[in-house]
């Protein structure tokens, strides 16, 4: 069988999965997923020796700390995916749900119902934990999933995928409602960009270059995010121990991830004060530091940071800082540099955190906390598909409700039209 027929054979299987699974009860998908945790967590071992695999292949391809870092898996993050279903369990099923009603003064009564979007295909990179928290949020949301992780994950995402289909499957749970494209070839996912009428909605979750190249190709609808330049602006009117604690977590914690922080600006007024102790900490975390020429006459030794800096996206122990002006500076850089993805501001003062809140134009706007913490876990979702960037449809953390579409409902007793 060719790719084509492959992928499309893959896909036919999805839809009738997504027939299957947009019928099944609240308590059937809940056990699934209790299943799917338990078996996770009973086959621990077998998860990390073949993601050992990947991370041989990872090691000799030559890439980046970062993306291996997002490729192990071990007990801790196991853990994690399996916590991560039993949330997604407990969460109270969006299918069904009825929005609003109203009464026509014909009598009929109109209505907004969610429903199960589809077929939701996830082209991914590097993170197997996205095979769990993809199958589970799709599933709870009655949608089946078509998985397609990248080479580099192969065998992790093969194990974590059997594992889940075989406990799904002791609940009744169609196979197709959890579909893997386990090939790695290149041309496999542009296959499936052409499906539409079959698959309805596209996510890609990875590096600014998988993204743009899922989104000029796809012929399907598209979430997506290109990239998180996150900021945190320290006021001068901010708790500079709080500040510092917030600057370090949103940097340091996981470099490696979308919601780090990649910029830090510092109000002009307090920046004397606040900038030694804070680059003295991150440089002990073997964080480089790229300054403006303002950080430069405070702190020596540091990188000089270049106006393309600013819309960098690190994914790694590396920082841009600048002093600014004030509050209004502050947003006039973010605005210019954003992502729209996190930012944050650290004051005591009410009136510039409401203003922060409402002018600054991202997916998650924050006070006093680090921008670590824009995650569907975190949230509260139970586990998150990805971070949308997108106005139309989701925006932020996407969790269940964001995996659901409405349909109008109608409910009369013989109007007709005039």
């Amino acid at each position: 069988m060719d790719i084509k027929a492959f992928v499309l054979s893959k896909a036919k299987e999805a839809r009738e999965g997504a027939r299957s699974i947009a019928k099944a009860s609240s308590r059937q998908k809940n056990a699934a997923l209790m299943k799917m945790a338990e078996a996770l967590g009973k086959r621990s071992k077998e998860l990390i020796r073949e993601n050992a695999k990947d991370i041989v292949f990872a090691k000799n391809k030559g890439l980046s700390k970062a993306m291996i870092d997002r490729l192990a898996l071990n007990e801790k993050r196991i853990n994690e995916m399996a916590q991560g279903l039993i949330e997604v369990a407990a969460l109270p099923d969006p299918v069904g749900e009825v929005l609003k009603m109203w009464q026509r003064p014909n009598g009929m009564t109109v209505g907004k119902m969610r429903v199960p979007i589809g077929v939701i295909g996830i082209i991914y990179e590097s993170r197997p934990n996205v095979t769990a928290d993809a199958t589970s949020l799709c599933l709870k949301a009655g949608n089946a999933v078509i998985l397609r992780g990248g080479s580099e994950a192969i065998h992790s995402n093969k194990a974590i995928v059997k594992i889940l289909r075989d406990a799904a499957r002791t609940e009744g749970i169609h196979e197709g409602a959890i579909t893997f494209l386990d090939i790695t070839d290149r041309e496999a996912v542009m296959e499936l960009l052409k499906l539409e009428g079959i698959v309805d909605l596209i996510i890609p979750r990875g590096g600014e270059g998988l993204i743009r190249a899922v989104t000029e190709n796809s012929r399907i609808p598209v979430l997506k995010h290109y990239k998180g330049v996150c900021h945190v602006f320290v006021d001068r009117d901010a708790d500079l121990k709080m500040a510092e604690d917030i600057c370090f977590n949103a940097k340091v914690q996981r470099p490696g991830t979308c919601n780090a922080m990649e910029t830090m600006l510092v109000d002009k007024k307090i920046a004397k004060s606040f900038l030694p102790a804070m680059i003295k900490r991150f440089k002990s975390a073997g964080v480089t530091i790229k300054g403006c020429p303002e950080t430069g006459k405070i702190v020596s030794a540091i990188g000089t940071a270049r106006e393309e800096d600013y819309y960098n996206e690190y994914l790694d122990l590396t920082l841009n800082v600048r002093v600014v002006k004030d509050i209004d500076a502050a947003m006039e850089h973010i605005a210019q540099y954003s992502s729209s993805h996190t930012d944050s501001i650290v004051t005591k003062d009410y009136s510039k955190g409401m203003r922060f809140l409402r002018e600054v134009d991202s997916s998650a706007v924050m006070i006093n906390a680090s921008t670590r913490l824009n995650d569907g876990f975190q949230f509260g979702l139970g586990a998150e598909i990805g971070i949308s960037t997108d106005k139309i449809h989701a925006r932020g953390p996407m969790g269940l409700e964001e995996l659901t579409c409405a349909k109008f409902i109608v409910l009369g007793n013989g109007q007709l039209r005039k």
